[in-house]
């Protein structure tokens, strides 16, 4: 029988929930586009509950243990002497979210010996070491499409706390005051700015038709050019690169995966092409800015205010510059675990799980990593590499 290791998050700090604020969740038809949403033979959870955290155990439990699997839960993954590393050697099957990532690098995949299958229970998979599963045969694969919605939904709503100068004005409010100058003083409308994102794949393109009605003028890079059809719809301008797109936006959105090509793209000379006051969200990952040189852009009025979930490493360490610097809009990592987003990544996390022990294919759209090479979506979206680096020492100094 197989042991599964999973890495979730910690319990909420008064308990895991008994009830919930709301009765039920909405029943989501198909994504945009028509793939069809995870279709487990079955699943024990009702959707809605807290699945992503220790106790919830993405709803897998009766499953595995029902035919005889080791099932091991746990939130202690960083460091030589945690459960993630004393359980990892003799591991067939790895799940970890995005949100509380288990860091796979090369050193812990010569490790594992008898890995073969990791599963990102969401979507991005650069907490894997893409390299070195493609060397070791490692089959890895992820949720596609489950939360690329949610992670849409709150982007939009960063770029418009950040635009409106939302988070100090409720300071104000919560602090007892009535200082309507010293909130409209940092405060813009979101009409007529213009707004790009770096990627325009599902997350980057809903986040495009959900701005559109708020009549700004749109632009997007990406390595894969959008259809003519849709250009037209969105009245979208195309750049051929982000240093091309840059100078022209007010509003800058980073919607593209982590890879080598990506890592630290934003940096001191790219922020040099960017309009003075340009507002920056990241809702993608943290590698994809050189933390320091956002620091600096903040801190000079390059950038006017920077809003995120994303950090490297996560969690990260108390005193990372993120937390305090000015005019930032930063929150834990949690934009694609909403109790809604989780019921979806739950179920195909069930859904690869009983295709691996069945020995049926797992749908393309769900591979990053098969065969030795990159797959699937990992084929379309990923450049071949490591990303993983930096993360021992990150950790060692948290």
């Amino acid at each position: 029988m197989a042991k599964v290791l999973c890495v979730l998050y910690p319990d909420p700090v008064d308990g895991y929930p008994k009830s919930y604020i709301r009765d039920s969740i909405p029943k989501i038809e198909s994504y945009p586009g028509g793939q069809t949403l995870p279709n487990p033979k079955g699943i024990d959870f009702v959707p809605g509950e807290l699945l992503g955290s220790v106790s919830g155990g993405l709803g897998l439990r009766k499953y595995l243990e029902s035919l005889g699997h080791e099932f091991i839960v746990t939130s202690d993954k960083d460091g030589p002497n945690s459960v993630f590393e004393k359980e990892l050697p003799d591991a067939d099957v790895v799940i970890s979210q995005p949100f509380w990532p288990a860091y796979l690098t090369p050193e812990r995949i010569k490790k594992a010996k008898k890995l073969k299958l990791v599963i990102t229970a969401g979507i991005g998979s650069d907490h894997v070491d893409i390299q070195a599963a493609i060397e070791a045969g490692i089959t890895v694969a992820e949720i596609t499409y489950s939360n690329s919605i949610s992670v849409a939904e709150h982007v939009v709503m960063m770029i418009l706390s950040l635009v409106r100068n939302y988070l100090p004005a409720h300071e104000w409010a919560v602090k007892g005051g009535w200082n309507i100058a010293d909130c409209a003083v940092r405060a813009y409308d979101l009409e007529g700015m213009h707004v790009g994102t770096v990627g325009a794949g599902r997350i980057g393109l809903a986040v495009l038709r959900r701005l559109k009605p708020f009549d700004v003028h749109l632009h997007y890079t990406d390595m894969h050019r959008l259809p003519a059809e849709i250009e037209r719809e969105l009245g979208v301008t195309y750049h051929p690169d982000v240093y091309d797109m840059v100078p022209h936006c007010d509003v800058i959105t980073i919607n593209c995966p982590l890879h080598p090509s990506t890592e630290h793209l934003f940096n001191d000379q790219l922020f040099e092409k960017c309009k003075r006051g340009t507002f920056l969200v990241n809702t993608a990952r943290g590698k994809i800015c050189d933390r320091d040189a956002v620091v600096r852009a903040v801190q000079s009025g390059k950038i006017a205010a920077y809003a995120g979930d994303v950090w490297f490493p996560q969690p990260p360490p108390p005193d990372h510059p993120w937390r305090t610097m000015p005019y930032n809009g930063m929150t834990p990592h949690y934009s694609g675990t909403t109790l809604s987003a989780q019921a979806r990544y739950a179920a195909g996390t069930r859904e690869i799980l009983e295709c691996f022990f069945e020995g049926r294919p797992i749908r393309e759209e769900y591979l990053i990593v098969k065969g030795g090479k990159l797959a699937g979506t990992g084929a379309h979206s990923y450049t071949v590499g490591s990303t993983t680096k930096g993360v021992e020492e990150a950790l060692k100094s948290a």
